[in-house]
C-alpha cells in the first residue's frame, strides 16, 4: 500500500480504537517494568489490538511497539515500520489524571511521515503527514509565536527513573532551574506527545525532553515540525531517531532554548 492518506486513515482508525479502549475498559493489574516505571494490563491489550488491526490493514509494514522489548532498528529490514506508545503517560493514567494519549507513527527508515496523537479525555486528535501541514480535530493549527522566553509557557520531560537516574537528574533539574529563572512558567505534563503537540498547537511555547524513546517521540517530533516548530537535539542538530534529547519550539524561541540548556550544561 502506497497511499500516504491511506494510511493515515488507518493509523487514525487505529488509534480510535486503542482510545476507545483507554476510556472504557480497565486498567487491570498494574507491574513495575523497573524502577518507578510500571506498565498495565490495558497497555499490553491496547498495543495488541493496535497491533492487530495495523497488520490486517498494512500487512507489508513492520510493527514496533514499547511494550514489544525492542527498537525500531530491530524490527528488520523494513522500510516502513509502524511506532507505537499505546499509552504515554501510563503513571498519569494510573493516578486518573486525564494527561495521556495514544501515541501512532510509521516511520520511512528513521523519518516519521504519518504521526497520530489521540488523548481522549481531553477529547484531542491530533494527526499529520510530512509536508502536509497538521490538525487538530480536523482543524489546522501553528506552533505559537512567542518571541522572549519571558512570555514563554515551555514543558519539561519528566525527571529520570532507574538506572543512572541521579546523573540524569543533576542535568534535568540543571535545566529546570535555567528555564525557572528565565520563562514565564514551567510545566510538567508527563506525555512526551502531548509536550510535543501541545508546541504544534502553541499551547504551550516549546518542550524540552531530556530523552527520545522512539515511540515517545516519533508521531509527535512530526506534528510539531509539520506546525512550523523545529525540532532539535539539545545540541541543535537535526532530530532524529539517534539523538539524545528532544527539543521543540518556534524557531526563535528554539534558539533561545538551545542557549538556555547549553548555559546548564556548564
Amino acid at each position: 500500500m502506497d497511499d500516504i492518506s491511506a494510511l493515515l486513515t488507518i493509523a487514525r482508525e487505529a488509534t480510535a480504537a486503542g482510545a476507545e479502549l483507554l476510556t472504557t475498559t480497565r486498567t487491570g493489574a498494574v507491574r513495575s517494568k523497573g524502577d518507578r516505571d510500571f506498565v498495565t494490563e490495558l497497555d499490553l491489550e491496547i498495543q495488541e489490538t493496535m497491533e492487530l488491526l495495523l497488520r490486517s490493514r498494512a500487512p507489508e509494514i513492520a510493527f514496533l511497539g514499547e511494550e514489544s522489548n525492542t527498537q525500531l532498528s530491530d524490527a528488520g529490514h523494513a522500510e516502513r515500520t509502524w511506532v507505537l506508545d499505546p499509552i504515554d503517560g501510563t503513571s498519569n493514567f494510573i493516578h486518573n489524571i486525564p494527561l495521556c494519549a495514544v501515541s501512532l507513527a510509521l516511520v520511512n527508515r528513521d523519518r516519521p511521515i504519518v504521526g497520530v496523537i489521540r488523548a481522549p479525555f481531553l477529547g484531542l486528535e491530533y494527526y499529520a503527514i510530512e509536508g502536509q501541514g497538521v490538525y487538530l480535530n480536523d482543524k489546522p493549527i501553528t506552533t505559537g509565536r512567542a518571541q522572549h522566553l519571558r512570555d514563554a509557557i515551555v514543558s519539561i520531560g519528566d525527571y529520570a527513573v532507574g538506572p543512572g537516574a541521579e546523573a540524569k537528574n543533576r542535568a534535568r533539574l540543571a535545566v529546570t532551574e535555567e528555564l525557572a529563572s528565565q520563562v514565564e512558567r514551567v510545566r510538567m505534563i508527563g506525555s512526551a506527545a502531548l509536550d510535543l503537540a501541545w508546541t504544534a498547537e502553541g499551547r504551550t511555547d516549546g518542550c524540552i525532553i531530556m530523552s527520545n524513546k522512539q515511540w515517545d517521540m516519533a508521531a509527535g517530533v512530526l506534528i510539531a515540525r509539520e506546525s512550523g516548530a523545529v525540532v532539535t537535539d539539545s545540541d541543535g542538530s537535526i532530530h532524529n531517531v539517534r539523538s539524545r534529547h528532544t527539543v521543540a519550539a518556534n524557531p526563535i524561541i528554539s534558539r533561545k532554548l538551545l542557549q538556555l540548556i547549553s548555559t546548564a550544561q556548564q
